[in-house]
């Protein structure tokens, strides 16, 4: 029996094949048969890694984007954000001052991570963002 590195070992997934009208098309493990990998377009929070890494921003700057911007995706129900824009981005900033008393270091970091999505990920200008309640900062 042959030994093999660990190096070596690559988890063997499904195969299952898509008949295309001339070839056939492997797949490994696909979530939808329907398109290929390809076809596809990449989820939301996919992009956000993308464009970050584009950028060469640090892995910090990367989680901490994805992270804010998943809890503004939480905080309106799991709404696109494409759908949303300055009064959801509003209420989200204000919630985290009132509820959850975040010093303003932090709600600006939020607030980065959102125009961040908006302006490079969704190709959407943000407006005057208002009727916030800012964050005191610390004296």
């Amino acid at each position: 029996m042959e030994r093999r590195h660990v190096q070596d070992y690559t988890p063997q997934l499904p195969v299952r094949t898509l008949l295309s009208s001339d070839r056939r098309v492997a797949l490994r493990s696909s979530p939808s048969p329907s398109l290929p990998v390809s076809a596809r377009r990449p989820r939301l929070l996919d992009q956000v890694r993308a464009a970050i890494r584009v950028k060469h921003y640090s892995i910090r700057i990367e989680e901490s984007y994805i992270n804010w911007i998943r809890r503004f995706i939480l905080f309106h129900g799991k709404q696109h954000p494409a759908e949303m824009g300055e009064p959801e981005v509003g209420q989200f900033l204000s919630h985290l001052t009132v509820k959850g008393k975040v010093a303003a270091s932090t709600q600006n970091q939020a607030l980065s991570a959102l125009l961040f999505l908006y302006r490079t990920v969704l190709g959407q200008e943000l407006g005057r963002v208002e009727d916030v309640a800012r964050a005191k900062a610390p004296v």
